[in-house]
């Protein structure tokens, strides 16, 4: 790979490291005419990133996230590792973690939510956490609340609500949903390490 194929897409006006300064930079609307795009800013900009490339049908760009200066210098001589993809019915990625909360802001979750074939509640809860796994089959959910979290993994979580707020990343879907499914891609992503 030559410095031609790899550039930087810095996010909120965020500084380069030392060790990236010489490459190019880029805005999001051209980030599939490269080989490798290093990422500097949030989960949920990097999942914003990811989002444009599986819309572009662009999986085969190389990403690699500097969220700290010190991971910086992975960008240019990191191995690109297929990882799972996570998403929703939406199209939109998730990298970090997203949530299903009642709605309005308070109110407990009612309905019925499942991982693959297991029942992961049936009722009213606090909440439910989704976080993508760097292997397949690719996601873990459980349900918020007092006491340890009881993990159950799988290729799909599927929620059936009375109304749900959907939070991807830390930000918050504008409009409660009754049903909700987040799930692994059939293609994964680069991610670079």
């Amino acid at each position: 790979m030559t410095e031609a194929d790899v550039v930087v897409l810095p996010f909120g006006g965020r500084r380069l490291p030392r060790s990236l300064r010489d490459l190019d930079t880029v805005s999001i609307d051209d980030i599939t005419a490269h080989r490798r795009v290093v990422v500097l800013g949030s989960d949920a900009e990097l999942a914003s990133v990811l989002t444009s490339l599986l819309r572009a049908d662009r999986l085969d760009v190389e990403v690699c996230h500097v969220s700290r200066w010190w991971t910086a210098a992975r960008a240019r001589s990191g191995v690109a590792t297929r990882v799972p993809l996570i998403r929703d019915e939406t199209g939109t990625v998730i990298v970090g973690a997203a949530e299903w909360r009642g709605d309005p802001a308070g109110k407990a979750l009612h309905g019925e939510a499942l991982v693959d074939d297991t029942v992961l509640f049936d009722g009213e809860v606090p909440g439910v956490r989704i976080e993508p796994t760097p292997t397949v089959p690719g996601l873990r959910a459980a349900v918020l609340g007092r006491g340890p979290r009881r993990w159950v993994a799988g290729r799909a979580a599927q929620l059936g609500t009375t109304g749900a707020s959907v939070e991807r990343d830390g930000l918050r879907a504008p409009r409660p949903v009754r049903r909700s499914t987040f799930y692994r891609h059939t293609e994964g992503w680069l991610r670079v390490r």
